[in-house]
């Protein structure tokens, strides 16, 4: 009898997926870096690194901005910051409590770094949509995540705004949802003029809006341009040094989506027949669009009759 393959292991044999992917921090401010997740949707291949991680090297320990898709990928990073810096880890900021930002959270938990996040986080974190999520993701990106991967809570709740001080260099972290999740957070270092812009900003790929407040997002990148960062680092994507020009694609994609579905949305018509009027040409060569455009196109179409 030959030997069959379950998620991931070869039965009968002892195997294991090769380990080939790599982090490679890119430095964009002097004290600043950041790992860039590939443009695909999260798979076993990739090991869930499909987002974005970023880190501030203070003289009193260091503070990562979201903790990356799989517990393997943590690790990594972790083993990135050492190599820069001999500084531990205090202190992880989450954007937002989605899979890809934080199922290496335990990682950072494990080495003794404090946690924090947005208050709505723990609607999530108790929701039956985040445990047959991590049951799905199992599966779905075995074995990096697996029966041992677990939701971390945060150390430290935050309601609207925080501010952060290690080592004399100061964190504004501030809540901007709901817009793409009900918990958002952005992590603004005026020292470093880097913003960390979690999934308020995509660059070369569709954005990911599910169950986002479209309307609320838009106000949100409203917000990170009144900061006037030099450098915005999304949640997916290469950073940016020109911020309002790089933002502009992510607001021109949410303003398309409200207004193709809009009127569809409000007069109760047919949702296929809308997205079937639209001309979507200006995305549909975009990494991801298959992927999410039409159910995009679809929540915001529902989320525009229940505003």
């Amino acid at each position: 009898m030959g030997s069959f393959i379950f998620f991931g292991c070869v039965y009968g044999q002892t195997s294991m997926p090769a380990d080939t992917i790599v982090l490679k921090p890119i430095q964009v401010a002097p004290h600043t870096y950041f790992v860039q997740g590939f443009p695909e949707m999260g798979s076993s291949a990739n090991q869930n690194f499909i987002s974005n991680a970023g880190f501030v090297v203070t003289p009193k320990g260091v503070v990562v901005v979201d903790a990356l898709g799989s517990p393997t990928l943590a690790k990594k990073l972790i083993g990135e910051i050492a190599r820069i810096t001999p500084q531990k880890v205090v202190a992880v900021v989450v954007s937002h409590y989605h899979a890809d930002h934080v199922y290496g959270l335990q990682e950072f938990k494990r080495i003794g770094a404090k946690i924090y996040a947005q208050g709505e986080g723990r609607n999530y974190l108790s929701s039956e949509t985040a445990r047959q999520r991590l049951i799905a993701s199992r599966i779905d990106f075995a074995p990096w995540v697996n029966a041992n991967t677990s939701l971390i809570s945060a150390d430290v709740w935050i309601d609207k705004q925080f501010k952060l001080n290690i080592g004399g260099i100061e964190f504004f972290i501030s809540r901007v949802g709901p817009a793409h999740a009900p918990e958002d957070l952005m992590v603004y270092v005026p020292s470093e003029k880097v913003l960390f812009a979690g999934d308020l900003v995509f660059r070369g790929r569709i954005p990911f809006v599910g169950n986002a407040d479209s309307k609320g997002w838009l106000a949100a990148l409203n917000e990170i341009e009144r900061l006037n960062p030099d450098v915005v680092i999304p949640g997916h994507g290469d950073y940016s040094v020109k911020p309002v020009q790089d933002i502009a694609f992510t607001r021109g994609y949410l303003k398309y989506l409200r207004q193709s579905m809009s009127k569809a949305a409000l007069d109760l018509d047919p949702f296929e027949e809308a997205y079937q009027q639209s001309d979507w040409s200006e995305y549909e060569g975009m990494p991801l669009f298959r992927a999410a455009n039409r159910m995009n196109a679809y929540n915001v179409y529902l989320s525009i009759q229940a505003e």
